[in-house]
């Protein structure tokens, strides 16, 4: 079972906040939409473009249900929440939703074209992302983390402190 899973809109700091707190308690990292550009040969963009949403959802749910059950640290797409198999999926496990507001996001983002559903007016489309998606990263959390105003580093030091490992990432004696 997974040691975290992290949810979130795009830009909120899931990988790289995952990769580093993974790091920091000798755990892999799973990236989600990473296992799928890896099993696929196509990157998230491209699977969108060629065979379009649907296909990617299917495609992001079974990744999902398999790679949330691995002892690792794992970041889901920011759309996975939606999927009511996922969201059951996700009861068993420790759950944290890294939260950043739109203006924030839209800073992070850029003008970055490998998330499809953002081309456009990228903080328009953020906005309604998270408003659509909002109640379900709520559903799931166990930890809300708003990381609009902190480094990824202040982020991993709170989760690491939450899930019980010192700074050395060992988890601490509970005697």
């Amino acid at each position: 079972m997974s040691v975290l899973v992290l949810v979130g809109p795009p830009a909120s700091g899931k990988s790289t906040v995952g990769q580093a707190l993974a790091a920091r308690l000798g755990v892999p990292f799973i990236d989600v939409d990473a296992a799928i550009e890896a099993s696929t040969g196509m990157t998230i963009g491209e699977i969108f473009v060629d065979l379009g949403e649907p296909e990617f959802r299917r495609l992001e749910r079974e990744a999902t249900l398999e790679l949330v059950q691995r002892d690792a640290v794992v970041s889901l797409g920011g759309g996975a929440v939606m999927s009511p198999e996922i969201r059951a999926a996700l009861a068993g496990h420790l759950v944290c939703w890294l939260q950043v507001s739109v203006v924030h996001a839209t800073r992070r983002v850029g003008m970055n074209a490998m998330r499809p559903l953002l081309l456009g007016d990228v903080r328009a489309n953020l906005q309604k992302l998270l408003t659509e998606r909002e109640p379900f990263y709520r559903e799931v959390a166990d930890i809300t983390i708003d990381t609009t105003n902190l480094k990824a580093d202040e982020v991993v030091a709170d989760l690491a402190r939450r899930l019980g490992a010192d700074a050395t990432g060992q988890e601490q004696d509970k005697a």
